[in-house]
């Protein structure tokens, strides 16, 4: 009865919430390197055993997961990082199965909204480590020998590419975070280059606001509130 009260609405209730944030706050707050094992290893049989919850309907469970994971990916403990890595490919891989094998396009939109929230949060220190965790993933991908044939490794490869032109992008701003007009010129940028993405555009669009507000540029950051309006109106009407 606990089992059907869960998988009640593809995954999507209050119970599942509830078990899902227990094993969320596990990862938002300090563990030790033996528990977080623990931890890893109950999100992996829990992605495993309710996948709808994460990959059909809302994107909730995806998304707060994803955040999560990344920051992990850049923890100063290597086991904690390789953990991370190794569930970040799980979540991937059980997105293009629960698809049958067509794409895991729900998780990579996920991970590049979260890699850029990570930023604009300043939560994504640690660049090397990061670095090092996309390697891990795309060497899984390599090595996975039942996905060779199919367009999964490929797939990943593209996905740790964007992740590190975002990178690059954030780099570049660092270097003009002294300069405000410099730095809202390159996130605009970087969300025009999100043109065909609306959630990822709304998020960098959200992060130029903040940079504004931060600046003392209360009309400008209106301005970048606004097109997020606009943007939402725009995703609705045509839905």
């Amino acid at each position: 009865a606990f089992q059907t009260q869960l998988l009640s609405n593809d995954g999507h209730n209050p119970l599942m919430k509830k078990v899902f944030d227990i094993h969320l706050a596990f990862l938002k707050n300090g563990q030790s390197e033996a528990a977080l094992k623990h931890v890893f290893a109950s999100l992996r049989a829990f992605i495993s055993k309710f996948p709808s919850a994460f990959f059909k309907g809302r994107v909730n469970m995806c998304a707060a997961l994803c955040y999560e994971i990344l920051k992990c990916c850049t923890s100063k403990v290597s086991s904690t990082r390789n953990e991370a890595s190794a569930l970040l490919y799980l979540l991937m891989r059980n997105n293009f199965e629960f698809t049958k094998r067509r794409t895991f396009l729900r998780t990579h939109l996920q991970i590049i909204i979260a890699v850029s929230q990570l930023i604009a949060d300043v939560a994504l220190s640690g660049g090397t480590r990061f670095q090092d965790s996309l390697l891990i993933i795309n060497n899984f991908a390599n090595s996975d020998r039942p996905m060779k044939a199919t367009a999964f490794p490929s797939e990943v490869k593209d996905l740790t590419k964007r992740i590190r032109t975002v990178l690059m992008a954030t780099a570049q701003m660092k270097e003009h975070e002294k300069d405000p007009e410099m730095l809202v010129d390159l996130q605009y940028s970087l969300a025009k280059s999100y043109a065909s993405t609306p959630e990822l555009r709304k998020t960098w669009l959200d992060s130029m606001a903040k940079i504004h507000v931060k600046n003392g540029d209360f009309s400008e950051a209106a301005m970048c509130y606004v097109h997020v309006a606009a943007l939402v109106a725009e995703f609705l009407h045509r839905k």
